[in-house]
This record gives C-alpha cells, structure tokens and sequence, in this order.
C-alpha cells in the first residue's frame, strides 16, 4: 500500500495532496487520466507475469519456463503484427484478439515440441524455448521490415508504462479473472504436473487441464503485451524466489508469487521514473538488468545442486517438461 501511494505522486509532473484536497482540477485530472491508470497497470502486469510463469513451471515441472523462455512473449508479438498488417485500422481489443490467439497457439507449439524430447535436463527445455521464441521473433521481424512496420511495431518490442493513459490500458484488467481461475483450478494444475499417468490414476482429465492452464497463462501474458509491450524476466524470477521460501504448491505460494510480482514491478517501475529525471527508462531496461542478472544466478544454482539429466521411460510421462527441476532448494522431495 506505501509503495503504491508513492508511487502515485512520482513522476515528471508534482502532484500535491493539499492541491488535491484543495479540488485543483488539473492535477485531478493527472491523477485519473495518467497516474492512476499506471498503478493499476504496474499491479496487473506484476500480478499476471508471475501468476502466468507460476503455472507454466508447475505444468512443465521445470523451473525455468516462463512466459519469455517458452515463446509466449515472441508469439504475442507476432500476433500484434499480423494485426498491424491485415487490420490497420484495428482497435486495441482486436489487436488483443489476434495476440490471445497466437500466443496461445505458440504456447501449445512449445510445449507439444518438448514433450517429444526423449531427454532432458533441467536447462535443455527453456533453452529450447528461447530458440523457438527467437525463430517467431525472426520471423516477426522479418515481416515488420519488409512491410515497413517496424517502428509501429516498436511500442510492443519494449516494455514500458510510459503510454498508459485512461481509455488505453482496460484490456489488462482480464489479468484479474484469469488469476482467479488459475487459483481455483490450482490443484489440478498440481496434478497434472505430476505425470499423466497419475493424473488419471485420480481421475484428472490430463490433456484438458494442461490446455487449460497454458491457455491462461498465454492470455494473461499476451493482455499485458498488448498494453505495455515486452517484459522479460518476471514470470521467471518471482516464482523462483517465492518457492525458495514457500516450496511448489501452487495454491500455497499463488498469492505469495503475485503479491511479490507486483512489489518487483512496482518497485522497478519507480526505479525507471527516478534515476534519470525528468526522462523515463523503459520498465523492460530496469527489469532486464535484475533479471538477468537473477537468472544467471538461478542458472548456476540449479546446475550445482539440482538433478542432471532425467531420462523419460515415455512420452509425456512427467508433465509438458521435465521433472529435472522439481526440487525446492536444490533437494529431492
């Protein structure tokens, strides 16, 4: 709560509460049209990046899937883009519409791919991710260049809150009823998780709650790229640093993961505003530099202390990824 409210009265504009108090209507009307608007779309994308690489990781058993290296970002964008080529004049929901779709599609692509990899580790499968995210991004690319559409599609490529204005960012809100869902349906997503045969040992449709989960977790990741573009990291970092704390149980560590989420962002975003006054850094730069740094980390962590190389008896025995990663500190549960 402190964190927000600061964060209200942060920005290149100065913004008194006595002038508020007082009914000034031009810093009423920066609050609601700009400041506002902002903290609820810092809140939302914090809450639903992490949410979405919570579930992606429980699903896949692995803990570096996430909404970046499971080309779910690079497919979002790639949807933007085809929206910017066969609907010029659509609006932000129907750029949405053609996100969803793509990002869900390229998440389903992802995941059919790595569960046909007979071995695995606990590196190979996001790395594989990023390979698969930078062919989409390649292609993206390609298309923008060769349509002249590269500096329209700019706004998408990096993250930033610079552009959130009342009437512009409502389309993030769905982050809220997705969340929802994603609790709800969070011991299934445990289950399944654990291996299709045990999913229907209890009598959990395997393939419908796999489907089910990663498309939520694509629609809350592509609803925040339509808004605020690119944010790598988050779905990846936040989830790791809560189940250091609380362990994997998703419905145990959910409220944890997206409350902490919106902290890093919040905090990241304020980050941006400060450092170089009056001028605004892009959220994605901040969040790119702890994260990736976090992710090194991470990386080396699990290398020296998680299980090698797991070598699945069948197909999709063991989740969408690899079990390799199941751990909670380094150690075997």
């Amino acid at each position: 709560m402190f964190l927000s409210a600061v964060s209200l009265f942060v920005g290149v504009i100065d913004i008194q509460v006595t002038s508020l108090l007082a009914g000034n209507l031009e810093q009423w009307e920066i609050f609601i049209i700009s400041r506002l608007p902002r903290l609820l779309a810092i809140l939302c994308t914090g809450i639903g990046m992490s949410t979405a690489g919570l579930i992606m990781q429980q699903l896949c058993m692995n803990k570096f899937v996430s909404p970046t290296t499971g080309a779910t970002i690079s497919s979002a964008q790639f949807g933007i883009l085809l929206a910017l080529l066969f609907w010029p004049g659509s609006t932000l929901w129907g750029r949405a519409i053609f996100a969803f779709t793509t990002a869900v599609l390229g998440t389903w692509i992802f995941v059919w791919f790595i569960q046909r990899i007979q071995f695995k580790d606990v590196v190979m499968v996001p790395l594989v991710g990023i390979m698969f995210g930078n062919v989409i991004g390649g292609i993206t690319n390609y298309l923008a260049y060769k349509y002249e559409m590269t500096q329209a599609l700019s706004s998408w490529l990096v993250g930033h809150f610079s552009l959130v204005l009342k009437g512009r960012y409502e389309i993030v809100y769905l982050v809220v009823p997705l969340v929802i869902l994603a609790f709800l349906f969070a011991n299934h997503f445990n289950i399944v998780g654990m291996g299709k045969e045990f999913s229907k040992n209890l009598g959990i449709h395997y393939n419908l709650i796999l489907f089910m989960g990663l498309t939520i977790a694509a629609m809350i990741t592509a609803s925040v790229v339509v808004v605020v573009g690119s944010i790598s990291y988050i779905g990846l970092i936040v989830p790791n640093i809560i189940a250091m704390f609380k362990g994997d149980k998703i419905r145990g560590t959910l409220v944890d993961t997206a409350l902490f989420g919106a902290i890093f962002v919040l905090v990241c975003d304020m980050i941006g505003r400060v450092v170089i006054m009056p001028y605004e850094l892009p959220i994605e730069l901040i969040v790119g530099i702890v994260g990736s740094v976090l992710f090194i980390a991470l990386l080396l962590y699990r290398l020296k202390n998680g299980r090698k190389v797991i070598r699945l008896k069948g197909a999709g025995t063991t989740g969408c990824g690899s079990v390799a990663s199941s751990l909670d500190g380094g150690e075997k549960k």
